[in-house]
């Protein structure tokens, strides 16, 4: 068992650190924007990462080489935004401003988020996936969308929209729902998909309600604590 869930191991590093170098490479390249190509990142790396789990055999151990995977990469992230190496494609990739030193706020958080939620709830529970889900596919697509179609500017936070709320809900939702229903067809997880639509609901309107907030890069904390929190009353 040691064997293969080093080689899901090397799989799931592989997995990661492709996505991450492409769109590194596109950003760098001028074919897209570094702002597009930080929140591509952001969206698709959770849904590959918990999906690489299902390749793992379960033993006590599984958990924390999986989780080396974003371990790995986060202290990537913080050698790059320290200035110890030096990768312009990645700073391109995910700051906004091209400072560094940004990769040590929202990156670095999104990275801890992934290593903390994989040793503690990995596949016992689907509190850790939604939580994730919530911060990738929510958070990631509200930027997104808040720009693209912004609708009106929130009340309560001048820099956020109800377009970028609107996709915090439902990119958050139809993230965790997609990846639930994978989970639930693969056999790991026996409710039937039905009894989590609702709770998924709550999990995402709660998460748009605090990505609202006008607060600045520790939204993939507030987030994943959030779903958290609500994920232990309902699941």
């Amino acid at each position: 068992m040691l064997t293969n869930n080093l080689f899901a191991t090397l799989i799931t590093f592989s997995v990661a650190l492709a996505w991450l170098r492409i769109n590194d490479y596109t950003a760098h390249r001028g074919w897209i924007s570094s702002d597009l190509s930080r929140k591509i990142i952001h969206i698709g790396t959770g849904p590959l990462f918990v999906l690489c789990w299902l390749i793992f055999q379960e033993t006590a151990y599984a958990r924390v080489l999986a989780a080396l995977v974003p371990f790995a990469i986060t202290a990537q992230f913080v050698l790059v935004g320290t200035g110890v190496v030096r990768d312009e494609a990645a700073v391109r990739a995910m700051s906004r401003s091209g400072d560094r030193r940004e990769i040590l706020r929202g990156p670095l958080y999104y990275g801890i988020v992934f290593v903390l939620l994989t040793l503690v709830f990995w596949r016992d529970t689907p509190i850790g996936i939604v939580a994730l889900m919530l911060m990738c596919g929510g958070d990631g697509l509200a930027e997104i969308i808040g720009r693209r179609y912004p609708l009106r500017q929130l009340p309560w936070s001048a820099k956020k929209s109800f377009g970028g709320s609107l996709g915090m809900l439902v990119g958050g939702w139809a993230f965790a729902f997609m990846v639930l229903a994978i989970y639930i067809w693969a056999g790991v997880f026996l409710h039937p998909l039905s009894e989590y639509i609702p709770k998924l609901l709550i999990i995402a309107v709660a998460g748009m309600l605090v990505e609202s907030l006008p607060v600045r890069d520790i939204d993939n904390l507030t987030i994943s604590l959030t779903a958290v929190a609500l994920g232990y009353a309902l699941f």
